[in-house]
C-alpha cells in the first residue's frame, strides 16, 4: 500500500488493512468516534447533523467529505461526464465503420481496429497517470487530459491516412483516460461509505454508456455531414469541459495531518493555485503497483467477473452491430447508430439495482443485524447481473440468426437485456473492490480498468472467426460457458472466502 510520510495521508495511505470480521469496521469507527475532541464532535454535528459517518472527516472545510452537497455533486457530475467522454470516444466512430475504411480503403474490420487500440490504450495508460494524480492532485491532471485530447481530436480530424487517424486516436486514448479509471477514487474520498454505490454507479453508468450512446448519436452527424465532424465534436466538447472544470472543478485529493487544523484555502486558491500537494516521492513502483492487485483475490476476482461481463454485454454487442447490420440488412449510418438504443435503455434500468438497490440492500442488513454488514453481502445482487447478461447475449445471438434478410426490433431487445446486467455487475463488483480497499481507491480503479480494457481489446479478434465456425447459437453457450467459468463461480468463491482474503 502507498504511503506518503507518518504526518500526510490521503485516499490511497494508511496501513495496509489486516483481515476484517464482520464487527471490526463497527468497533473501529466506535473507536475513532471516542476520541473525537468536544470540538470536533460539535463540528461536525454542525455540518452533517450526525456522528453516524463512515469515515469520520477532520474538522476542516478543505476536507471533501465537509464539501456541502452541491459542491461534490457538481464535481461528480464533472469527474463522471470526462470518464464519459473517455468510452464515448472510443466507441464515437463505430457507427462509420463503412464510411471510413471506404474514404481510407481499409476492410472493415481493419477499420474496427482503430476502436480496438483506443480500448487498449484507455486501459494501459492510466498507470502512468494515477501516480500523478495522487502527487499532483485529480484537477490538473484532468484539466491537462481535456486540452491534449482536444488536440489529438483534430489530428484524427485532418488525418489524410489510416496510419496517421490510428496515431492520432492512440494519442487521444493516452490523454482522455485518466478520469475513467481515477473516478473511483475521487467517488470514495468525497461521499461516505452509505452514498458510495450510489455515487460510484453515476460514474460507471457514465462510463458505460459512453460506448453506446456515441454511435447512436453521432450515426445523424456522420450521416449527414461526414464521419470527420465525429472529431470536430468531439474536438469542441473537450474544450467546453475544460472550461467548465476550470471554473467549476474543485480539487478532492486531500492530504490529512494529524493533529493539524489547518485553515481553509480561498476559493480563487483552491482553483487557481497549481502545484505538488503530496510531497511523498515519485518512485517507479508507483507506475505499477495497481498491477499488484493481480495478487488480491478480493479484486483481481470481480475485476475479472467484471471484464467478462463487460466483453459479452458490452464489447461484442458493440462491435457485432455496426460490422453486421449494414450487410444484413442494408441500415445506412443513422440506422445503425438507432440500433444502439436498446444497449442505452438496458443500461439505465440496470444501474437502479447496481446503485441506488445496493445501498438500500446494504442499509437493511445493517439495521437487522446492528452493524455494518461484510462487504460480500453486496455480491448477492451480482447473479441478477449475470443471469441478465446470459440471457441477453442468448436472445440477441438466436434472434439474429433467425432474423432473415429483413430487420426486427428482437435482437435489440436481447442488447437491452444484457446490457441492463452488465450495469448491474459494473457498479455492485468495482464498489466491493472499493469497498475492501478503500485507501487505495484510485488503484483499484486503474487496475479494473486495465483489466476490463485489455481483454476488450482482444475480443474484437476472434468474435468474427468464433461465430463463422460455431454459428450465432455456438457463440451464444461459449458466452455462456465463459461467464459462468470466469464470473459466477468466482465470485461465489469470494463470497466465501473474501473475510479470509482481505
Amino acid at each position: 500500500m502507498e504511503k506518503t510520510t507518518s504526518q500526510h495521508q490521503h485516499i490511497e495511505s494508511g496501513p495496509t488493512p489486516g483481515p476484517a470480521t464482520k464487527t471490526d469496521e463497527f468497533y473501529d469507527s466506535e473507536d475513532r468516534l471516542a476520541h473525537l475532541s468536544e470540538e470536533h464532535r460539535q463540528y461536525l454535528l454542525a455540518r452533517h447533523g450526525t456522528l453516524d459517518l463512515d469515515p469520520i472527516p477532520d474538522m476542516n472545510d478543505a476536507d471533501p467529505y465537509n464539501w456541502p452537497r452541491w459542491k461534490k455533486n457538481i464535481n461528480l457530475s464533472l469527474v463522471a461526464f470526462h470518464a464519459m467522454i473517455a468510452t464515448f470516444t472510443a466507441a464515437s466512430i463505430q457507427c462509420a465503420f463503412l464510411n471510413i475504411s471506404e474514404d481510407l480503403h481499409q476492410s472493415i474490420q481493419r477499420t474496427s481496429y482503430l476502436t480496438s487500440l483506443f480500448i487498449a490504450v484507455l486501459g494501459g495508460a492510466p498507470l502512468f497517470w494515477r501516480p500523478l494524480c495522487n502527487r499532483f492532485g485529480r484537477r490538473p491532471i484532468f484539466l491537462l487530459s481535456l486540452i491534449c485530447s482536444l488536440v489529438g481530436n483534430i489530428g484524427c480530424a485532418k488525418s489524410p491516412t489510416y496510419g496517421t487517424m490510428g496515431l492520432c486516436r492512440a494519442i487521444t486514448a493516452f490523454f482522455i483516460s485518466p478520469a475513467a479509471a481515477i473516478g473511483s477514487a475521487v467517488v470514495a474520498e468525497t461521499f461516505f461509505k452509505k452514498d458510495r454505490a450510489r455515487c460510484m454507479g453515476v460514474w460507471t453508468l457514465l462510463v458505460t454508456l459512453g460506448v453506446p450512446s456515441a454511435p447512436f448519436i453521432f450515426g445523424f452527424a456522420a450521416q449527414r455531414v461526414g464521419y470527420r465532424w465525429i472529431y470536430w465534436v468531439l474536438a469542441i466538447c473537450n474544450g467546453v469541459q475544460f472550461f467548465l472544470y476550470l471554473f467549476l472543478g474543485p480539487e478532492s485529493l486531500y492530504v490529512r495531518k494529524e493533529n493539524d487544523a489547518r485553515n481553509v484555502a480561498s476559493v480563487k486558491e483552491s482553483m487557481f493555485k497549481f502545484g505538488r500537494i503530496d510531497p511523498a516521492p515519485l518512485r517507479f513502483w508507483d507506475f505499477i503497483e495497481p498491477l499488484s492487485y493481480f495478487a488480491k483475490p478480493c479484486v483481481f476476482i470481480p475485476a475479472a467477473a467484471y471484464a467478462m461481463i463487460f466483453l459479452w454485454g458490452s464489447v461484442m454487442i458493440t462491435i457485432e452491430i455496426p460490422q453486421l447490420f449494414p450487410a444484413m440488412y442494408g441500415l445506412d449510418t443513422q440506422q445503425v447508430g438507432l440500433n444502439f438504443l436498446g444497449v442505452i435503455i438496458g443500461s439505465v434500468i440496470g444501474e437502479q439495482i447496481g446503485g441506488f438497490i445496493s445501498d438500500r440492500w446494504m442499509l437493511m442488513r445493517r439495521k437487522r443485524i446492528g452493524h455494518p454488514p461484510k462487504p460480500e453481502f453486496r455480491l448477492w445482487l451480482t447473479y441478477i447481473g449475470y443471469v441478465l447478461t446470459i440471457v441477453g447475449i442468448v436472445v440477441f445471438c438466436i434472434q439474429l440468426r433467425d432474423s432473415g434478410p429483413k430487420w426486427n426490433v428482437t435482437p435489440i431487445i436481447g442488447t437491452a437485456v444484457a446490457a441492463a446486467g452488465n450495469q448491474i455487475v459494473t457498479t455492485i463488483n468495482i464498489t466491493y473492490a472499493v469497498d475492501c480497499y478503500r485507501e487505495d481507491a484510485a488503484s483499484v480503479g486503474v487496475f479494473i480498468t486495465f483489466v476490463r480494457q485489455i481483454w476488450g481489446f482482444i475480443g474484437p479478434f476472434w468474435f468474427p472467426q468464433m461465430f463463422a465456425n460455431a454459428g450465432w447459437a455456438g457463440g451464444a453457450g461459449i458466452a455462456t460457458a465463459l461467464i459462468v467459468a470466469i464470473s459466477i463461480i468466482p465470485t461465489m468463491l469470494v463470497q466465501w472466502c473474501g473475510p479470509k482474503w482481505r
